[in-house]
């Protein structure tokens, strides 16, 4: 019997392939960014746990936290020192596929947009960083940060409902159906959107400008990281009011909003304009030392790829 004859590929099919499919460094970019965002969050969850504890601790006549130095005290005397990880993770599970998510859509993006000395206009760099965050934000963060929210909330009630991850997933689902995961989805697209703009635009402006434009030029990983503990920094003051109504509209109250510009203009009314500043301070180190952390294994990572994973040879 005759085998089925195999039929050619289509030019035009692998042109568009070549056009628009993901690149190597695309490729790259996905294993490398889910590595990354793997170590970086066990190493800075800490603090992501006091700056959430903080947003949620409303104001009030008698508000629980002092400051986020007592907020990590109080949390330790009542549930040891491992009380500052409570939360990991479903922060973890999140983690991963938000950092491939970013940094394999930056590097899609930068592909289609880099000139013939591989560089980004400054224009570039603030579309292709905003464009990593709405994928990042859209396919990974807003769950897991509503479900991160959620379970940290849940914690400091009398009598919490999340028995575990799986538990607390299925209850919120139940409760609240599938929209229940993606609470607060506009304020999450606005935070990471504004978040990976700014700290892309920062980071690729910093290093075309040690470089002089030329990409052979090889940044110290301390450098790397200096220049990454500033894009963290100017993404934390250009957007933390952001991330307090993002954190409100994600937690168990969020039903007295009616949607997230409510939330904000209640936020304004009744708690004023410093509200939108609460949990800055660890949001700042933990910011920080996240993207310097994040910005040097990636780099790292990917400079050892570049040595021993050839492109091929067309």
């Amino acid at each position: 019997m005759a085998s089925p004859a195999i039929k050619p590929v289509d030019p035009g099919s692998l042109s568009l392939w070549k056009k628009f499919g993901p690149s190597e460094n695309t490729v790259r970019g996905i294993v490398i960014g889910g590595i990354t965002g793997g170590i970086e969050i066990c190493i800075t969850y800490p603090t992501e746990y006091v700056k959430t504890q903080l947003q949620l601790d409303e104001r009030s006549a008698q508000p629980k936290f002092k400051g986020p130095i007592d907020c990590a005290k109080q949390t330790v005397k009542s549930h040891g020192a491992f009380g500052l990880y409570r939360g990991l993770s479903v922060l973890l599970y999140g983690s991963i596929p938000k950092s491939s998510f970013r940094f394999g859509t930056f590097e899609y993006l930068k592909g289609k947009a880099v000139d013939e000395k591989g560089n980004l206009s400054p224009s570039m760099r603030l579309l292709c960083g905003l464009g990593a965050g709405l994928s990042e934000a859209i396919f990974a963060v807003t769950p897991m940060e509503t479900i991160k929210v959620k379970f940290i909330h849940d914690r400091t009630l009398p009598e919490p409902r999340f028995k575990g991850f799986a538990h607390g997933v299925a209850t919120i689902v139940k409760t609240e159906g599938v929209g229940g995961l993606y609470q607060g989805l506009t304020a999450t697209m606005a935070k990471q959107g504004s978040n990976q703009a700014i700290r892309f635009f920062v980071m690729e402006t910093l290093k075309d400008w040690y470089r002089g434009g030329d990409n052979s030029v090889v940044i110290s990983k301390p450098l790397v990281g200096l220049m990454g503990a500033v894009a963290g920094a100017a993404s934390v003051y250009g957007n933390t009011p952001i991330d307090v109504v993002k954190t409100r509209m994600q937690g168990l109250d969020r039903k007295k909003y009616k949607n997230t510009f409510d939330c904000a203009l209640q936020i304004w009314k009744n708690e004023g304009f410093r509200a939108f500043y609460k949990g800055t301070v660890p949001r700042l180190s933990r910011v920080c030392l996240d993207v310097a952390i994040t910005f040097m294994i990636y780099d790292s990572i990917m400079e050892f790829l570049n040595t021993h994973w050839k492109k091929p040879s067309n």
